[in-house]
């Protein structure tokens, strides 16, 4: 299973993401490509524990179970999957700078090791493991990639 953790997977990611401009548009849902790649940047912040999220009481009934299902193998996300309130984005603007953020913050997960994941807790699924970080984050990253044809 590919994982944020993967150096190759990594680089691949990179590439996908320099290809976005803001004329790319979604072949699905409502966010345009600002929104997408602020939404994802707020995501890495919340993997690399610079901030956290309270967690969502649906998510203390379904979290573990929906996590599980998930990560079990290289299926994509299915298209118009619920979001965090956090993570919805309603402002617009250009993506260069932001582009280059989302970048700089997908390096940092090179160097963190699994001390860096004890006691994690994501605002829906609730504890997480390194390993379910690094998989989970890459399907998320390619879903949005996929999402604006990349």
């Amino acid at each position: 299973m590919k994982s944020i953790f993967d150096k190759q997977v990594r680089e691949e990611l990179i590439q996908r993401i320099e290809r976005l401009s803001d004329s790319s548009s979604s072949n699905w849902g409502k966010m345009n490509v600002y929104q997408m790649i602020i939404h994802c940047i707020k995501t890495e912040e919340m993997y690399l524990r610079i901030k956290s999220y309270d967690r969502l009481f649906i998510g203390r009934i379904f979290g573990q179970m929906s996590l599980k299902s998930l990560v079990k193998d290289e299926t994509p996300f299915k298209q118009n999957e619920p979001t965090h309130p956090e993570f919805k984005i309603k402002e617009n603007g250009y993506i260069s700078n932001n582009r280059l953020r989302w970048i700089n913050l997908i390096n940092q997960f090179e160097s963190k090791s699994e001390a860096d994941y004890e006691g994690f807790s994501h605002p829906f699924f609730g504890k997480m493991t390194k390993t379910q970080v690094g998989e989970y984050n890459y399907k998320h990253i390619d879903h949005h990639l996929r999402q604006f044809n990349v």
